[in-house]
């Protein structure tokens, strides 16, 4: 079972990734104040061990929030997981594709976008199935089919 790390909300296309204890989600929209609303991708989610390895590759130990994803989750593995359910506390996910590192990574660290490609370590991006808020510290896990 992971757990829910950390959530960021992006304010304007482009703009910087905000810190927020808790966030409400809206059922086919995402995460209530963010940019990015509707569509395919109403939330992005980030794996705190793919990040890692990430950063080790490089030697260089980058804050998360760089990925640009609203949720960072530990102990799950996105990898190859399109139309699975994430569970996020009471929060379902449909798991819709990988977030494939663009070459806006490589300003943040050169290097960063190839070290993300392998295994999904971009993450992934999904549609919100349900109402309600998701907080810091929730149960991560997979919904079984």
């Amino acid at each position: 079972m992971g757990r829910l790390e950390r959530i960021w909300i992006k304010r304007a296309h482009r703009g910087p990734m905000d810190g927020h204890q808790w966030a409400r989600r809206v059922a086919g929209r995402g995460l209530d104040g963010n940019a990015d609303q509707g569509g395919r991708r109403q939330v992005t989610i980030l794996a705190r061990e793919r990040w890692a390895s990430a950063c080790a590759k490089l030697g260089e130990p980058l804050d998360p929030r760089e990925r640009r994803a609203n949720l960072l989750v530990s102990g799950i593995d996105l990898a190859e997981t399109r139309d699975r359910v994430l569970l996020v506390g009471d929060c379902r996910i449909r798991i819709l594709g990988e977030t494939k590192p663009c070459a806006r990574m490589d300003d943040v660290f050169p290097g960063l976008q190839e070290a993300l490609r392998p295994a999904w370590g971009g993450g992934a991006y999904g549609e919100v199935l349900g109402e309600g808020e998701v907080a810091i510290g929730d149960q991560v896990r997979w919904e079984e089919s």
